[in-house]
């Protein structure tokens, strides 16, 4: 019982800790089982009930091998468990890409049974990188999910590399991989949006250490950047190659009639514990969910 209640503390103060109230964690308490779920064994009630929560499918495809990342089996637990925690979300987590469809098939070809599909869910969190194998099918199901769906999604770090040769998804996620001049540097970072609910957590500016992605095809006609790299404060680099110093790291963007996030954070697994990253990402997805809202209206530098 001792160690029960002390769990239950600790869980709270870890909502405190994220600024959120305490009562967000009630719906996760007592024996009934979470939105959608199977009671346990022996358990009385219904073996399903309708869901009450929004659902987030956490989609990190490595198959094809080119720098994979240890920190992706962490940054999809964190998502669980924002999620878990809030009592907002319930989570999917996949690490293949045939369920990223509106009806997924089985690797025979056959209708899948049972699990998530689009049709389902109400955001993406991708994490996936390069040559994430997909279809045709897929493609177009991917794109109408955001565009005409008006669904939620939110990307980080290596999705900023996913599908080059894929012009939709570029024009989705609003920017290509152009390299991390730096490698994992300390830089500063400028906090351009501390009126956007992800980041109006964080100073005006602030020092990280990351690896820090350079976006090509970018355009601040297309997204509002929320975080900058300041390049003032980085020795020169030939590999730059972004206009008036201006390196976005995050950004948000309407999609159609979706709402898509970006973040180039984090490429190491303990970035992924740092309060101000889990904060900016829980905020990210409640914003992409429709749950609040901020201001993604496009803007110059400097405004």
């Amino acid at each position: 019982m001792m160690r029960r209640r002390l769990v239950g503390i600790a869980s709270v103060l870890g909502l405190l800790a994220l600024g959120l109230p305490t009562d967000a964690f009630r719906p996760l308490q007592g024996a009934q089982p979470a939105a959608g779920q199977r009671p346990a064994p022996g358990a009385s009630g219904p073996r399903t009930r309708p869901r009450t929560r929004k659902v987030v499918l956490a989609w990190a495809d490595t198959r094809n091998g080119i720098a994979q990342h240890d920190s992706t089996s962490h940054a999809l637990s964190v998502i669980e468990q924002l999620g878990y925690e809030t009592g907002l979300w319930d989570t999917f987590i996949r690490t293949d890409s045939n369920i990223a469809a509106m009806d997924p098939k089985r690797t025979t070809g056959e209708p899948a049974s049972g699990g998530p599909s689009l049709k389902m869910a109400d955001a993406i969190f991708f994490l996936g990188h390069r040559d994430v194998p997909v279809d045709a099918q897929q493609k177009a199901d991917l794109i109408k999910f955001v565009r005409d769906d008006g669904k939620g999604f939110v990307a980080a770090h290596t999705a900023l590399t996913a599908w080059a040769d894929w012009p939709e998804f570029g024009d989705l996620l609003g920017g290509r991989y152009d390299g991390h001049p730096w490698n994992t540097v300390a830089g500063s970072v400028i906090n351009d949006a501390p009126d956007f609910p992800a980041t109006r957590h964080l100073p005006p500016s602030f020092t990280i250490t990351d690896e820090f992605y350079q976006p090509s095809a970018f355009s601040r006609t297309n997204a509002r950047v929320l975080l900058r790299l300041d390049l003032s404060k980085l020795p020169a680099h030939p590999d730059v190659h972004v206009q008036n110093g201006d390196l976005p790291l995050v950004w948000a963007k309407p999609y159609g009639k979706g709402r898509v996030f970006y973040a180039t954070f984090a490429h190491d697994a303990a970035t992924w514990d740092l309060r101000d990253i889990r904060q900016m990402y829980l905020e990210a997805i409640k914003w992409a969910l429709g749950l609040t809202e901020g201001d993604a209206t496009p803007r110059p530098l400097g405004r």
